[in-house]
C-alpha cells in the first residue's frame, strides 16, 4: 500500500517480496556501516519484515517504509517511524537508510521530510528523534535539514554504542512541557 509520494520517491508499505532487495542492500558493508547487525540469511530477512507487517502497520498503522525511486520503480531503501525505547523513555524515531548507489542526491532528505510530515501531520506525534552515530556526518546532515536539532550523547545504544539524538518537536508545541510518553500515548487513540 503506498503511503506517501514526493518529487521523486514512493513510500510505501513493505511486502515479504521486498526481501531479496532488501538482504542485498543490507549485506553490502557499505550501506551498513554506520548500522546494526546484518541479516543472517534471505529466509531471515523474510520473517524481520512479516514481523515488522505485523507489529508496526497492523498495529499502528505506520512503520518504515519501502522507499522506491519513480523514476526506475526500484527500492532503493528503506525510511520511517519506528518506535524506541531509550533509558526508560518511549520516544518515535525517524529512521532512513538508502542503498549507497543512491547518496549524495537529496533523496533521503526528501524521504525523510515526508515521513516526519507524516508523523506530525497524520499519525498526531509532536515529537520525532532520531538516533545516529556521530561519526556518519552525512546521516546528520539529513537530519538538521529536515530540522532535527542536536539533543544529547547516549552513551550505549542497543548494538550501536555510542550515539547522538536529534530531536525535532511539532513547531506549535515547543512551548508545552508534555512528555514524549505522553505524546505516544495520545496519538494512538
Amino acid at each position: 500500500m503506498q503511503i506517501a509520494e514526493t518529487e521523486r520517491l514512493i513510500l510505501r508499505q513493505y511486502t515479504v517480496d521486498d526481501a531479496k532487495e532488501f538482504y542485498r542492500i543490507y549485506t553490502d558493508p557499505i550501506n551498513m556501516k554506520f548500522m546494526g547487525r546484518m541479516p543472517d540469511s534471505l529466509e531471515f530477512e523474510r520473517e524481520h519484515i512479516q514481523k515488522h507487517i505485523d507489529n508496526y502497520y497492523n498495529k499502528y498503522g505506520f512503520g518504515l517504509w519501502a522507499t522506491i525511486l519513480k523514476s526506475n520503480n526500484k527500492l532503493i531503501g528503506r525510511c520511517g517511524l519506528l518506535y524506541q525505547e531509550i533509558e526508560g523513555t518511549k520516544d518515535l524515531e525517524l529512521a532512513y537508510l538508502l542503498d549507497w548507489n543512491y547518496w549524495g542526491r537529496g533523496l533521503a532528505t526528501e524521504a525523510a521530510e515526508v515521513s516526519i510530515k507524516l508523523g506530525f501531520e497524520e499519525f498526531n506525534f509532536t515529537r520525532i528523534i532520531a538516533v545516529i552515530n556521530p561519526q556518519n556526518v552525512a546521516s546528520i546532515r539529513v537530519a538538521e535539514k529536515v530540522g532535527l536539532s542536536y539533543e544529547r550523547e547516549i552513551a550505549s545504544f542497543k548494538d550501536f554504542g555510542k550515539v547522538s539524538m536529534y530531536s525535532l518537536i511539532l513547531p506549535a508545541t515547543k512551548d508545552t512541557n508534555s512528555t514524549s510518553e505522553t505524546n505516544l500515548s495520545a496519538s494512538q487513540n
